[in-house]
Formats: C-alpha cells, structure tokens, sequence
C-alpha cells in the first residue's frame, strides 16, 4: 500500500524537478523502506532518475549537506585534505527536534529569530516529515574566507559550533515557551516528554529568599550537533517519512506556528515555497559565524575573567565613554563598512558596561548619524529589541577575533590593552581602577583633614 503511495507521489514532474534542484553537487543516498540505504555515493542527474528508483521500491532520497565538485568521487579511504579539496560548500541544515511536533515549532521559531537577528534574509525551512523541523542557509551566504580560512573547509565544525551557539541562545526563551503552553503544568511536561522531575526542573532562588521553579528544556531541545559530520545526510524536500507516511515539505519560515500535518499528506501538498534557494546575499552571515567561533570562549574564558574582577551587580550606573577602550571609541566615531556588525559589538559592549536601554538606543541614533552611509533605523531597533529580550548578556567579541575589529580597522591598542582580552573588562577594569584611587584619595583627605568628620 506504502509503495503505491509513493510511486503515484514522486511521478509527479513539480515534485522530481525540485528533488533534482536540490540535488545538484550532492552525494545521493536513496533509501528502500526498511531495507535501508542503496549504494553510496550515488548523485541524481535527470528527473527519471527519480521515477526509475521509485519503481524499485525506493521510498525517500537523502542528500549531504556538503556539496561537491564530483560525488561519485567521494570514498571512505579519502583523507581530510582530500575531502576538503574535493568539498565545493556546505549549507547550514539545522535539524530541529524536540520530539514533539508543538514544542518543535517553539524551537523552531525561536532558530528563525536568532538567524534574523544575525542580518539573514536567505533562511529558508521545511517540515522534517514527522516531529521536527529543517532550518537551512545556503553556502552562499557565508564568506569564502574567515579569519585566513578558506570556510568550505571549516565542515563540519563551523556548523556545529553554530547549532551549539544557536541551541545556547534559545534555551530559555523556549523554555519559557513551552512551561507557558502548557500553562506551568509541569507534570504534563514530564508525562509528554518521558524525561524525569529532576532531568527538567531547576529551582531559582528569587532575592526575596522565594525559590521557584523553572523548566529547563534543554535535555529535550535537541539541534542537531552530533550528527553534523562530513557526509551528513538529511532528508531531501519532498521526500517520504517511512514512519508517518508524510511528506517533508517545505514552508516559509514565518508560518512554522501555524503549519499541521495535513498539508503534509501526500495528496494535499502544494509546492510554492523553496527550500535552499542559492540566490543569497552575499556575506550574510559572517556575524553569525564569528560569532559561533567566539561562542566557546567566551563562554570558557571571558566569563570566568569578567566574574574575577567585577561582578555585573557592582555596576550600578552607565560607565562613563572616557573609560572605554580604543577600539569601541574609534567605532563611535562612525564607520564605512562593518556598520552591521559594529550594531553588535556597540549594544552588547554597552549593556555589559551598565547603559541602559534607552541610554544604548540614544547613543547608537547619534553613532549612526556619524557613518558614511547611515543604516537604516528599523534595522538598528531590531537589534536593539532583541538584545533587549535576551535575558541573559552576551559579550561583545574578544580582541582577537580577526574579523570583527581587526577587519574593521578599529583595533588601535594601548598598553591596557595588553592586560585584557575583551573590549567589556577593559571598562570594567579601568573603573575599578579610578573607583580604588578615588577612595584612596577620599581616606587621605580625611586623615589630612579628621575634624572635617566631626
């Protein structure tokens, strides 16, 4: 019965011309039911070729994320360097399951906010075909070279530090969302999830002494990163689920919410919507990357360095632009290029040095006016909202990070630069600094002058 399913489906010319599209320079892997995959590799050239393996049985196509100059080139006894020599791209192919189709769209639609956030326009998303969701952005979208890297090298780690970045951003967003749906009934969750009470509840201590608890969506949120791996698979748009018997289809990014599985059965589906569209802007998601790359260490080490100095709840008011470091004052002199990913650096560098909202808002107006070609404002308040939402601070990039002040030309260092290794504990480090000297000078005062105390 399954079979004469899928025969009637892929005869269908719309549905094998964008198998095919999305086919093009890369490994194929077609799978027969319960028999598993055919041989490997295996690439689509015509749009028979997908009718012809559907009349023996075959059931769904897979395809890698890397794309390559020759698949059928491809062998197991190839080295690293032959890979990469052979590698042409890869796309970015999120695979987001939380095992349940309504806490899916959640992290599916929190993925599509932080890929907004970071400039991009060329996201594009697809139902997986039974729990999850595909969030994908094309190869071309990121730069050729990243910090003297030739980026179609960098697979699988860019992508993988990408998912861990991006699952880190979301956490408790989602978190949030789902405790919210499920109107606090934690039970519900854990009956839904099969995980246990202890796996998914953390308790917060409130500054009152209250403690309440939380959920932590994390042991359930699952982005793919372990099983992003050179010839990593994914199901083709279009193609069967075994399982469900529905198709993974794609769907604009923006309607995840109100997407149900009813489109996705066979005889319902309308094409329309593209998944991977190469027509990308260019550059797009450099932020995104050099962000990702700096994600661990910031996590690792300016963390750990920024609690050793000063604690954030010891900055009670805006730290004053005099104690900034060179290169966030050559910044706020105005900027020929770079301005997207100075918006970045600027809101979180500030944030993290006590501004406030409207404060941060303020001076990036006035920053913008200075730049040679001033961005646009919706552009800059969204950036700003979702700094905003986040309910955790981010730091800014690390010095060292090539291409953000370096590429930018704003790294001008100064011999306190020397002691530091992020613009934030330059600041936080300078005030501590003129906060010691000037209780110093305020207890010589007094001993000079004690009955100025009387």
């Amino acid at each position: 019965m399954f079979i004469s399913k899928t025969l009637k489906f892929y005869k269908r010319e719309d549905v094998q011309e964008e198998i095919l599209r999305v086919a093009e320079d890369r490994e194929v892997a077609v799978k027969y039911g319960e028999g598993g995959f055919g041989k490997r590799p295996d690439v689509l050239r015509y749009k028979t070729d997908i009718l012809e393996h559907a009349k023996r049985g075959a059931t769904s196509f897979h395809c890698s994320e890397e794309r390559w100059t020759n698949p059928l080139q491809i062998d197991t006894t190839l080295r690293s360097a032959e890979m990469d020599e052979l590698r042409a791209g890869w796309d970015l192919v999120l695979d987001v399951d939380c095992k349940l189709l309504e806490y899916s769209k959640i992290a599916a639609q929190y993925t599509v906010k932080v890929l907004k956030h970071y400039g991009l326009k060329s996201i594009t998303c697809k139902f997986s075909g039974n729990k999850g969701f595909h969030i994908a952005v094309p190869f071309e979208s990121f730069p050729e070279i990243i910090g003297g890297t030739s980026t179609k090298k960098l697979f699988p780690e860019a992508p993988r530090k990408i998912a861990a970045y991006i699952k880190h951003m979301i956490k408790e967003p989602v978190s949030d969302a789902i405790l919210k749906l499920e109107k606090h009934d934690f039970e519900k969750i854990v009956k839904k999830t099969g995980k246990q009470p202890s796996d998914i509840i953390r308790v917060e201590t409130t500054n009152f002494g209250d403690k309440i608890e939380k959920l932590n969506a994390e042991p359930f949120l699952d982005i793919d990163t372990i099983l992003i791996s050179s010839r990593h698979l994914f199901r083709m748009p279009y193609s069967f689920h075994e399982k469900s018997e529905l198709i993974s289809i794609p769907i604009h990014p923006d309607k995840i919410s109100s997407f149900n599985k009813e489109q996705a059965k066979p005889e319902n589906v309308k094409l329309g919507v593209v998944f991977l569209d190469k027509n990308a802007q260019k550059n797009e998601a450099t932020n995104l990357l050099v962000q990702a790359f700096d994600f661990e260490v910031k996590e690792e080490d300016e963390g750990n360095i920024i609690k050793k100095e000063v604690s954030y709840e010891e900055i009670t008011d805006a730290i004053s632009e005099q104690l900034f470091p060179p290169c966030i004052k050559n910044i706020l002199n105005g900027l020929d290029d770079g301005k997207k990913r100075a918006v970045f650096i600027l809101s979180n560098f500030l944030l993290n040095v006590g501004w406030n909202q409207e404060q941060i808002k303020e001076r990036l107006k006035e920053w913008n006016k200075k730049n040679k070609e001033p961005l646009k404002e919706v552009y800059v308040e969204g950036q700003l909202r979702y700094t905003a939402q986040r309910k955790q601070k981010i730091l800014p990039p690390n010095c060292n990070n090539k291409s953000y002040y370096i590429d930018m030309r704003m790294c001008k260092p100064d011999s306190f630069c020397k002691k530091i290794k992020n613009p934030v504990n330059y600041t936080l480090l300078k005030a501590k600094d003129l906060s010691k000297q000037k209780n110093h000078k305020k207890k010589e005062h007094h001993q000079s002058n004690p009955s100025q105390d009387l």
